[in-house]
């Protein structure tokens, strides 16, 4: 079928000028995260060269770290300390060059916010005080030395950048950067010619502003990276009284303003879906855009081109800028350009990819692109797949969740004859079709929808719902590979990590005790109108039940042996949110609490760090169990053990494995991960196993044992 552009999203495929560069559409991939670095710098190139062959006009690195004062260890960020770290990301210029793109850098100082755990240098601030973010923390208050060094650091960053092949320059202040913090009255308490006034606030970064642009200002574009309001009410940076007037200072040498809102806890930037909807900070955006005479790029978690080509006309602003919808499909322009809109995987909004970075180090993940981190170390394309050496075979996959329709989706890619993906229910999608109704969480659907639609495009994959398998009708079914996904449950007795044997009392065939699935797929009647939710797992599903629950109208109490509500949501960036908006409803959170007891007048449980004897009786009327799931692996057990391998060759089934929840329950972008990787190596030698990836390492070898006196 011959497909062509929808004529309205022509202007997303009109040159720019920004500076003395042309940005060759309106495809932008802003700064983010990827814990590459200069650590990584191959997977780097290849991750970002990705995006540019994908048809992003431009595409930036992570915060650039500008100095060893700006070091940010744990965190891995791309760094600009010396010539070597401009080599490592010079790789990633000429990536992104040859795919017919710009390549920008974001240049980035720490100040109160700096951690420095490696270097052990102090970082530099407006003002001496503590940062509310990274405790124990320290920074020094800059003299007039310090400001001048310091931005010297800023210049010969620039120059670094321009020398490694770099055409944007990204000047960083945004989420109470360095610069922010000098604008910023919650951050600056300055009395000299650097704090008080707006003019004094705003010279710091009209100094480093002047000082790039004349260093590089011919070379390079120049753009400033800036939160129009930083929600923190006056004492913060605001859109009227701080904002415009700085961008009208700097209009003159800043080629192209990046805008955003929300400060160092920023998830105000990277909404979640949960609580936002695409597009959210665009008010904001469109006043700056009246401002400047400049070209303003933002993100707005835009995967709809319709909505982005109306931002445009409509004068909002001039680039599309992503992030996340990049890293969920880094051929999005080019399937718009193609007129594939149902070939899209739309960002789901659910920020694992930012949870890797802020755990400090491991390299980025997507829901759904697995292929998202893996280009260089697996050399995995989104688009491209090879024939398997194996496509003689027929494949049957038990279970259509998140790992099963992703290896179909695969398999069908690499060619295999028939690939029959069989399940139960007569909706896919697994565990996620429940989840997807939870509080927030429809755009989680996604990942489902688009593997729908990628089955109808492929002739050689049958699915087959409405269809329970024993391990004989699998034996007998003729395909000679069988993968087995299916999944996992929620135990039913209180079974997780700090109640290793259940929680006597808890058994889900009660009335009054529940399971998420019960409440969420059986409709099972919670009684009464006190709850207590017992939450191990530390994510969403706990606290996505807590305010189902009190919406509507009951009174919920989440107890749970962490020292805070669903943690991995600080990951995602959703905690804030999550937690106002629960305790708006009135929830109760009962944290550092292990349960005891499960009885008909509630549950029994102590503190933490106190005895059991100290257990105290929490009333309730109905308790909810989201306390560990369990695999479901008595499918891949019945077949492996029930006819052995003799057995299994003698029936033609060469290879029988398992993937995603089956194997061990995970979040759902390890579960599509692990789909993707079977379904890849589904003609390696033993596919249960992982192929070696290529890893980027320094290696010693023969080297001389350096002699370190000692005092």
């Amino acid at each position: 079928m011959i497909t062509v552009m929808d004529p309205r999203h022509a202007i997303l495929f009109e040159p720019i000028a920004i500076g003395p560069k042309v940005l060759p559409n309106r495809f932008y991939q802003v700064p983010h995260c990827t814990s590459f670095g200069v650590v990584r710098p191959r997977a780097q190139a290849a991750f970002r060269g990705m995006k540019a062959e994908g048809g992003w006009g431009a595409v930036c690195t992570e915060e650039c770290s500008i100095h060893p004062e700006a070091d940010q260890m744990p965190m891995v960020l791309a760094r600009l300390w010396d010539d070597d770290d401009a080599a490592s990301l010079s790789l990633m210029s000429d990536s992104v060059h040859e795919n017919g793109a710009l390549a920008g850098i974001e240049l980035w100082y720490g100040g109160v916010h700096g951690l420095s755990m490696e270097s052990r240098a102090v970082q530099r601030a407006p003002s001496q005080i503590a940062s509310d973010m990274l405790p124990m923390s320290p920074c020094r208050e800059m003299d007039l030395d310090d400001i001048k060094t310091v931005q010297g650091f800023y210049v010969d960053a620039a120059l670094r950048s321009r020398d490694a092949g770099f055409d944007i320059i990204c000047i960083y202040g945004g989420h109470e950067g360095l610069l922010e913090q000098f604008l910023s009255p919650y951050y600056n308490k300055r009395t000299d010619g650097y704090g008080g006034s707006l003019a004094n606030r705003t010279r710091m970064w009209r100094e480093v502003v002047e000082g790039i642009s004349a260093a590089v200002g011919s070379d390079c574009a120049v753009s400033v990276r800036l939160s129009a309001d930083s929600m923190r009410g006056e004492e913060g940076v605001l859109l009227e009284r701080d904002v415009l007037p700085f961008v009208e200072m700097c209009d003159g040498v800043v080629d192209l303003w990046d805008v955003h809102i929300g400060g160092v806890d920023w998830g105000d930037d990277a909404t979640p879906s949960r609580f936002f909807k695409s597009g959210r900070a665009m008010d904001w955006v469109k006043s700056v855009k009246e401002a400047t005479r400049k070209p303003v790029v933002a993100v707005g978690r835009f995967t709809d081109p319709n909505e982005m080509a109306r931002v445009i006309n409509d004068g909002v602003l001039d680039i599309i800028g992503a992030a996340r919808p990049s890293i969920a499909d880094p051929f999005l322009p080019a399937k718009i350009k193609a007129g594939r809109l149902e070939d899209i995987r739309e960002c789901i909004g659910c920020n694992i990819c930012v949870s890797r970075f802020e755990h400090g180090g491991p390299p980025i993940v997507c829901t759904q692109n697995a292929t998202s981190g893996e280009e260089y170390r697996r050399g995995w394309h989104p688009e491209r797949f090879s024939k398997a050496a194996n496509a003689e075979n027929d494949v049957l996959i038990v279970g259509a969740g998140p790992a099963g329709m992703e290896c179909a989706r695969v398999l069908g890619e690499r060619g295999m004859r028939n690939v029959h993906l069989v399940d139960a229910d007569a909706e896919l999608g697994g565990h996620l079709k429940w989840m997807a109704n939870l509080p927030g969480l429809r755009e989680w659907s996604r990942v489902i929808d688009y593997r729908l639609t990628q089955f109808d495009k492929l002739d050689n994959v049958t699915v087959i719902p409405n269809t329970r398998m024993s391990p004989q009708d699998i034996v007998d079914y003729g395909a000679s590979l069988v993968v087995v996904a299916s999944g996992s449950h929620w135990s039913g007795h209180g079974l997780g990590p700090v109640t290793r044997n259940g929680i006597p009392g808890a058994d889900a065939q009660l009335p009054y005790v529940l399971t998420p699935e019960q409440i969420m797929v059986e409709n099972k009647p919670v009684p009464g109108e006190r709850v207590v939710i017992i939450e191990a797992e530390g994510y969403h599903v706990g606290a996505a039940l807590a305010d189902r629950l009190s919406a509507a109208g009951k009174a919920v109490t989440v107890l749970t042996h962490l020292g805070e509500l669903a943690p991995y949501t600080n990951y995602t960036l959703e905690a804030t949110h999550l937690r106002r908006k629960l305790y708006a409803q009135g929830v109760t959170v009962a944290a550092s609490m292990v349960p005891t007891r499960v009885a008909p007048e509630g549950v029994w449980a102590h503190y933490a760090y106190a005895g059991a004897d100290d257990a105290k009786l929490i009333e309730a009327d109905a308790v909810v169990l989201v306390t560990q799931r369990v695999s479901d692996t008595t499918l891949y057990r019945g077949i492996v053990d029930g006819f052995g391998t003799d057995k299994l060759a003698a029936e033609g089934i060469t290879g029988v494995y398992r993937i995603g929840d089956c194997v061990a329950p995970r979040i759902v972008a390890e579960s599509v991960f692990d789909g993707h990787r079977l379904a890849r190596e589904i003609d390696s030698a033993d596919p249960s196993m992982p192929l070696p990836y290529l890893r980027e390492r320094p290696i010693a070898r023969e080297l001389p044992i350096l002699s370190v006196q000692r005092a």
